[in-house]
């Protein structure tokens, strides 16, 4: 028996899901989600700092996120970040409390972020296909060293392929619920 683990192989793969869930949680899709701030770094205490360590994040309501900034000195900061990040937000500042209200989407904007999930999508297919290429790789290395057998090497390679086709289907599926998610009015 080889030292072939498919158990890796499969945990490597659903690391690209997980890369691709959170890339689609910042995608906007006109519904407030406090995922949506999670990039945004503020120049607090002389160092950028994650947002979410300066402040409370809330979804009160379907279009509108609250951030709550626990250091009074860093309220134009924060404000100032999110200004600045490229997520289309304006502020309105009411004390240590900032409102986000969420824009609506336009059709053409909507047709933007469904061509950048399609792409997050592809990036995900990429990096399942390599890890089945190292994969395949492997088997074939510990084929003709003489660690396993071709029936052997024929069985793990089909259960490779297997699996590199669920989790592709999974990323498809995610990408449909993403897409309905950005196009739905």
């Amino acid at each position: 028996m080889s030292d072939f683990d498919l158990k890796e192989i499969e945990r490597r793969m659903r690391g690209a899901i997980g890369v691709l869930k959170q890339e689609f949680g910042g995608l906007r899709t006109g519904r407030a989600s406090a995922s949506l701030l999670d990039p945004i770094m503020v120049m607090a205490y002389g160092n950028p700092t994650p947002l979410n360590q300066l402040a409370t994040v809330n979804v009160p309501e379907s279009r509108l996120i609250t951030v709550q900034v626990w250091d009074r000195s860093l309220v134009g900061a924060v404000e100032r970040a999110i200004r600045e990040s490229d997520l289309g937000l304006n502020p309105a500042v009411d004390g240590p409390l900032l409102r986000l209200p969420i824009p609506e989407l336009n059709e053409e904007r909507r047709h933007e972020l469904a061509k950048v999930a399609n792409k997050y999508a592809e990036q995900a297919r990429i990096a399942v296909r390599n890890v089945r290429r190292d994969g395949m790789e492997h088997l074939k290395r510990a084929e003709k060293d003489g660690d396993m057998g071709k029936d052997e090497h024929h069985t793990l390679s089909t259960k490779v392929q297997d699996l590199t086709d669920k989790i592709i289907r999974e990323i498809d599926e995610a990408l449909a619920s993403k897409e309905a998610e950005i196009m739905q009015v």
